[in-house]
C-alpha cells in the first residue's frame, strides 16, 4: 500500500453505520461535515464530508457512538525526517 505523503487529512464515513445522531457535525471545529438527504439501507440519513477543509483533529471519530462509522485518514508525518535522527 502506498502512503499518501503530503496529502491533507480527511474523514471516511461508512453510511451504513451512521445513525444520524449529528454528534460529529456538532463537534467539528471547521464545519466540514453535513447531514445528507439520502437514507442508508437502515433507514437513517447519514453524515457526509463536504470534501475539503478537514484538519485531522479526529473529534468526529472520538465523539461518534458507532465504533466503525468514521475513520480519519491522516497524512504521513515523517515527510521531513531523514532517517537516523542524527544531525551532522
Amino acid at each position: 500500500m502506498q502512503k499518501d505523503k503530503g496529502k491533507k487529512p480527511y474523514p471516511v464515513i461508512r453510511a451504513i453505520e451512521c445513525k444520524a445522531c449529528g454528534r460529529c457535525i456538532l463537534d467539528c471545529p471547521v464545519n466540514v461535515l453535513e447531514m445528507g438527504k439520502e437514507l442508508n439501507d437502515r433507514g437513517y440519513h447519514f453524515v457526509k464530508y463536504k470534501g475539503d477543509g478537514c484538519i485531522g483533529c479526529c473529534n468526529c471519530f472520538y465523539t461518534c457512538p458507532e465504533p466503525s462509522a468514521i475513520e480519519v485518514h491522516l497524512p504521513d508525518k515523517d515527510d521531513n525526517n531523514k532517517g537516523s535522527g542524527e544531525e551532522s
